[in-house]
């Protein structure tokens, strides 16, 4: 029986199927990301406008919907015409690369956690971190293809914030490896069980959400857009569902991101004393529990990135940067260093 569990659980036509059912799940994982973004924005700011349309403004979503649909979709003249249709695509084929190595839950039977991912790699966390600098070359085709001065200086602002947060958030991610003595999500889990990461490495996670924030592009670092300043940003040419599809990316990406965030320094599925312990006896609880622990989790990494866009200003580039270079990057080599004494301490 066990054998045909796992000859089921390594079946590539399986897991094929898994990725396209978790890129369904993913997109309508977005449009509720959409949601909670205007029902959190209207709490926080007491706003009425997104409360208004349908229960608990539900509807909100299909009128926006529809007025993506039906609004013109300009090419203008100058533009590169190839670069600037294309360079959606290549933001949204950047999250699904993403999500290939990504878990969502994970499956508990006979006391042998099987997670609910479409590959399983070795070296997963690396693999995730590279996918995710795709779109910055997305944003890049989108900037120079619109031929227009303030898509490029969000373009080349982007660039100065990508660089400067990569770094600490590398640094960060290999504390995390050396503490699991994995660069495997899944192997990373596992080692959380029953501590998470965010007590052994608090400053490591202080810095990790930090860099995540930057690299989704959430306020308050979204210079790229800063309408004050930039229309629009990298995307002030963009119209219609094209305009869509760049931002449905970035809800998308913060998505992936909590998970990320939950997976590497929440313990994934585990609960102390509970996961994955009165559930090896329990079939039914095997099968939903550490999945419902788990999107739980990210669910509140979610709604409290979403409350920080409304709750902080946006910063200046300058402050961006400075943050990065002085402040996050000393810390995440000082959580660097921690990690390895504390390894070295824990293997004695």
């Amino acid at each position: 029986m066990m054998v045909d569990i796992i000859e089921l659980y390594n079946n590539p036509w399986l897991r094929g199927v898994l990725g396209l059912v978790l890129i369904g799940v993913i997109f309508i994982g977005a449009m509720i990301a959409v949601w909670l973004e205007r029902k959190i924005s209207a709490d926080v700011q007491y706003r009425i406008g997104p409360n208004r349309l349908g229960k608990f403004g539900i509807f909100q979503l299909v009128a926006d919907a529809i007025k993506l649909f039906t609004k013109e979709d300009i090419i203008p003249n100058k533009a590169d015409r190839i670069l600037f249709v294309t360079a959606p695509m290549v933001m949204m084929a950047s999250v699904f690369l993403m999500l290939v190595a990504i878990p969502f839950g994970a499956v508990i039977i006979n006391d042998t956690v099987y997670p609910i991912v479409a590959a399983e790699m070795d070296i997963s966390i690396l693999y995730i971190q590279a996918m995710s600098a795709i779109s910055l070359i997305g944003i890049f085709m989108v900037a120079y293809g619109s031929n227009n001065k303030y898509s490029l200086i969000g373009a080349f602002r982007n660039f100065a914030r990508m660089v400067g947060y990569e770094v600490p958030l590398m640094i960060t991610i290999i504390s995390v490896a050396i503490m699991a003595n994995s660069l495997d999500i899944i192997e990373i889990v596992k080692v959380q069980d029953p501590m998470w990461f965010i007590i052994l490495q608090p400053i490591g996670f202080f810095v990790f959400f930090v860099a995540s924030m930057s690299e989704m592009g959430r306020l308050p670092f979204d210079q790229t857009e800063a309408e004050e300043e930039l229309v629009a940003g990298w995307i002030t040419e963009y119209t219609g569902m094209r305009f869509g599809l760049g931002f449905f990316a970035e809800y998308i990406h913060m998505i992936l991101g909590s998970f990320l965030i939950a997976l590497l320094f929440l313990g994934g599925w585990n609960l102390p004393g509970l996961v994955p312990g009165i559930l090896t006896s329990n079939l039914i609880l095997g099968f939903i529990v550490p999945t419902v622990v788990l999107v739980a989790k990210a669910g509140i990494v979610l709604m409290f990135i979403i409350m920080l866009r409304w709750a902080v200003p946006r910063f200046r580039i300058d402050q961006v940067v400075n943050l990065s270079w002085k402040k996050l990057f000393p810390l995440s080599v000082i959580n660097l260093v921690w990690a390895i004494a504390l390894t070295l301490y824990m293997g004695v």
